[in-house]
């Protein structure tokens, strides 16, 4: 079990020290306190990720010292024990905050398991609370930047059903940023202050995903050797995003469209379903109707998914985007390599604007970044730009003006490559498809030579 430090507090001392023993063999950091006042002065050496709290303590009360604990450190996981079994404590204690409720005689088996969940909690809490916080000092990054029509229209329906628990499949190529359009969708919703947990479904094989999704009990399956949430359970309240749906196998897709339906999860190994509470959000690059009509994809799983499609247009069919991106880019990696770099020459910027980003925004963002690093003026020009940008640029330019026949044009083409390659008939004629020794007669027959 991870080693996490868990904050044990009862007035009576040998509970205590049961417990200090036992969570000790399975290699948890265990520190008690008898009383309120000497767990709270504790917090000032100590983060806790787990606090298991007697209802009864001799200068308050459980309930009182959790919500002071939570003050402090928001994301602990407080466990409450009591010996009276007091169903109205028990609510008012999850009301509080706890995350669940052991009566005395504490059964040990039972309490381990609560502490895996609890400890999982905890992580995933401070991983989410710690994302929002880089999203909030990056600003911009967080928002979906762009200027065209398209984006624009995009972002109005996304605010639009933010606020809404219904389903959504985000829909567009690699690289357009469905991801960051979830977490819109997410932070404009209700849900804001519990988790979004995303899970990449592409990158795990079928069994681990199961595991992923849906958690396990230990002894599932060799090597589960302890309890595993799933993310459903984890984003509990929250959101949960899953990219890649299309990846994912038939056997998947049917317990996920039962979750779906029946607002309950069972995992692997278990016996009892667990309640669930989620806003779903997918994402696919692939054209799910064509899945559908190749047997890939379970047609009702789909109309589960698309009450609400956002489609995200790739980079190349809203160019007027460009611009402002790349200003975004140049300022954000301009900070973070210690740079002091303005923008872009009109020339780069051309560049840029005509190149084709099958990468989309992921391509572009790497690119600027590597404009960055390279650049050593206070503008990017367009030496600074991977080649392929320029010789992308010089394949789609049109023919000058003066060009009238085919002769015109073979000439001005081979002209054009020679002076690419420096003259090198091999590299010239490789661009243009010619065997060496043809691209030498036209030479000569052109009077084109150096």
């Amino acid at each position: 079990m991870y080693p996490y430090r868990i904050l044990i507090v009862d007035d009576e001392k040998a509970q205590r020290e049961m417990l200090v023993g036992f969570l000790a063999k399975k290699g948890l950091k265990v520190t008690d306190a008898e009383n309120a006042q000497d767990a709270l002065a504790m917090l000032e050496r100590v983060n806790f990720e787990i606090a298991l709290l007697d209802l009864r303590l001799p200068d308050s009360d459980g309930i009182s010292l959790l919500k002071e604990l939570k003050k402090a450190i928001p994301d602990m996981s407080a466990i409450m024990i009591t010996a009276h079994g007091d169903v109205s404590s028990a609510v008012e204690a999850m009301k509080a905050g706890a995350v669940d409720y052991l009566n005395k005689p504490i059964d040990l088996d039972e309490l381990l398991t609560i502490i895996s969940k609890a400890g999982e909690r905890f992580r995933i809490l401070s991983e989410n609370r710690g994302l929002r916080k880089l999203i909030e000092g990056q600003s911009t990054s967080a928002q979906f930047i762009g200027a065209s029509d398209a984006v624009k229209e995009l972002l109005a329906t996304a605010y639009r059903v933010a606020s809404t628990d219904s389903t959504v499949l985000i829909t567009g190529e690699s690289g357009t940023g469905k991801e960051l359009v979830a977490g819109i969708l997410h932070r404009a919703s209700e849900r804001r202050d519990k988790p979004f947990i995303p899970v990449a479904c592409g990158a795990l094989p079928e069994t681990l995903l199961e595991s992923e999704l849906f958690g396990h009990e230990k002894g599932a399956f060799t090597g589960a050797e302890r309890l595993r949430i799933g993310r459903f359970e984890l984003s509990s309240g929250g959101t949960l995003f899953l990219d890649e749906i299309g990846e994912i196998s038939t056997t998947v897709q049917a317990k996920l469209l039962r979750a779906l339906e029946e607002g309950k999860i069972m995992r692997l190994g278990g016996e009892d379903p667990v309640e669930i509470d989620v806003r779903l959000i997918s994402a696919t690059n692939r054209n799910l109707p064509d899945e559908i009509k190749a047997g890939n994809f379970r047609q009702d799983l789909y109309y589960r998914l698309n009450v609400i499609e956002l489609n995200i247009p790739p980079l190349r069919e809203r160019r007027e985007d460009i611009p402002v991106l790349a200003e975004h880019f140049i300022k954000m990696y301009s900070t973070r390599h210690k740079k002091r770099i303005s923008g872009l020459t009109p020339e780069a910027l051309d560049l840029l604007k005509g190149y084709p980003w099958y990468g989309n925004v992921r391509e572009l963002e790497n690119t600027l970044e590597r404009a960055v690093v390279l650049c050593r003026a206070d503008v990017i020009d367009t030496d600074d730009l991977p080649p392929v940008l320029k010789d992308t640029a010089e394949k789609s330019a049109p023919l000058p003006g003066n060009i009238k026949t085919i002769k015109d044009a073979e000439q001005y083409l081979i002209k054009r490559a020679l002076d690419k390659h420096d003259g090198n008939i091999t590299g010239a004629a490789n661009e243009l498809g010619l065997h060496r020794n043809t691209l030498s007669a036209k030479i000569k027959e052109y009077n084109l030579g150096r």
